[in-house]
């Protein structure tokens, strides 16, 4: 899997600027579904036809957080501003990198105390000394994403944008594992997801399922003097309780517990007490969708070194392969 998530995790896709990664991911999932098309927003959905079975929308985000900027200076520095959750210290000295390919580190102005820290106090240096230099390589309102490498640590891989390529990864090899079903299944890589979870909105409301999960990372309590959260790496896939924007449907969380344990899948739940995920918006489609997620465990969410275990990633793909294939019938 390390060659797959290298693949994707290296496509540029900040939110709302989705069109490189889409671009890779319709080339991975084509070969495995009858239909590939774009919709108004920019998801990308694969539909794999079914025999009379039940609808099924998977979700995953395919945008990454990033950077925007907002003024150049004389002196060539750019200012900048977010696009999604971003923590400025963990941006210290960190490589960022353009659509096309101009690379800059971004640092801060001299601070009396560390802790004044924001994001209007720092810059990005694209290496020019003058204005009009900087301008011919970067625009206002160009958008920028981490600039950094994947590596393996023995079943454990860290790398940027774990959150959500790990996710569309799921996704993807989920679609060339799962053999002919009933039930007709859309692959959704949705847009715009770390600024609002927008792209799942408009994409649930033209699937219209009868069934969401959504795929996502979650973040970990198993690091020291961790925010107490009974979710490990290596421990499984993690199946959503809750989180700020969903209560998972209790028929889902039962349905997805009944499959791991059938099949000897590693699984353990998830309660998230802060933030979302895609299947927020799903279940608020039109009269309401039975759904819950999917999650790979993930330590250093929103970081330039995420890192998760190829273990749980796998049994996250058992674990969708397990509900793409099920008879629904009688549950939704």
């Amino acid at each position: 899997m390390k060659e797959l998530i290298e693949k994707l995790v290296n496509a540029f896709g900040p939110s709302g600027y989705e069109d490189d990664i889409a671009s890779v991911l319709k080339e991975l999932i084509a070969p495995y579904v009858d239909e590939v098309h774009h919709d108004n927003l920019g998801n990308l959905i694969g539909i794999k036809r079914g025999n009379g079975g039940k609808k099924i929308m998977l979700a995953a985000h395919m945008d990454e957080i990033g950077v925007i900027v907002t003024h150049i200076d004389e002196n060539g520095f750019l200012r900048f501003s977010n696009i999604g959750g971003l923590n400025p210290f963990g941006l210290i000295a960190r490589r960022v990198r353009f659509a096309d390919g101009t690379v800059g580190v971004i640092h801060h102005e001299k601070l009396d105390n560390i802790r004044d820290l924001n994001l209007r106090k720092m810059y990005i240096d694209i290496g020019c000394s003058t204005k009009e230099e900087a301008e011919a390589k970067v625009s206002i309102g160009a958008t920028a994403v981490i600039h950094e490498g994947v590596d393996l640590l023995g079943s454990r891989l860290t790398s940027k944008v774990l959150d959500n390529r790990a996710g569309c990864a799921v996704l993807v090899a989920a679609a060339q594992k799962a053999p002919k079903t009933n039930n007709e299944i859309y692959y959704v890589f949705t847009t715009q997801e770390e600024v609002g979870t927008r792209g799942a909105k408009t994409a649930a409301f033209g699937i219209d399922p009868d069934l969401g999960i959504a795929i996502d990372v979650t973040p970990t309590g198993d690091t020291p003097e961790a925010h107490r959260m009974s979710v490990s790496l290596g421990k499984g896939a993690a199946i959503k309780v809750k989180d700020s924007t969903i209560v998972t449907h209790p028929k889902v969380k039962a349905f997805l517990t009944e499959i791991a344990s059938a099949n000897d899948i590693p699984y353990q739940f998830e309660i998230l007490d802060g933030g979302g995920t895609d299947a927020g918006p799903i279940h608020l489609t039109r009269e309401g969708v039975p759904t819950g997620a999917i999650s790979v465990p993930c330590r250093y969410v929103h970081s330039a070194s995420e890192m998760i275990d190829l273990n749980d990633f796998d049994a996250c793909v058992q674990l969708l392969v397990g509900a793409i294939t099920a008879d629904l019938s009688a549950r939704f």
